[in-house]
């Protein structure tokens, strides 16, 4: 739920790392990057209203006030959110590469879709 409210921010390179046998801390972190500080929030206020209205709670967040990272704590998941340059600097990728990758969600609307792949062709006629 958590990648998929990222993903309609535009999120991007959202990973899902199983760390139930690796960490005490949480079960799962899902990673995802912004373009930008003002992206990092969107992203950041989707995720929260998304789960929120789930019934998830929020245990902890950390690094608003920068903008260039952010962490939201759901217990069992624990959210990362990064600017580029951020996530590479942190790399827990690396810091987690034996943890399992978790295949994303399926969106409501796979890209696939007719009425997706439509709507394109016809933005891009339109644009010229």
């Amino acid at each position: 739920m958590a990648a998929l409210a990222a993903e309609e921010k535009k999120a991007s390179e959202i990973v899902i790392l199983d760390v139930a046998h690796k960490s005490w801390v949480t079960d799962y972190f899902l990673i995802c990057s912004a373009e930008s500080e003002r992206q990092v929030v969107a992203v950041k206020d989707h995720i929260e209203k998304a789960l929120g209205e789930k019934g998830y709670r929020l245990y902890g967040l950390e690094g608003l006030e920068t903008g260039v990272w952010v962490l939201m704590d759901y217990d069992d998941v624990v959210v990362h959110i990064f600017t580029r340059g951020m996530r590479e600097h942190y790399g827990l990728e690396r810091l987690w590469a034996d943890a399992k990758r978790l295949p994303l969600p399926k969106a409501a609307v796979p890209a696939s879709h007719p009425k997706v792949r439509v709507s394109r062709e016809r933005t891009a006629r339109q644009r010229g």
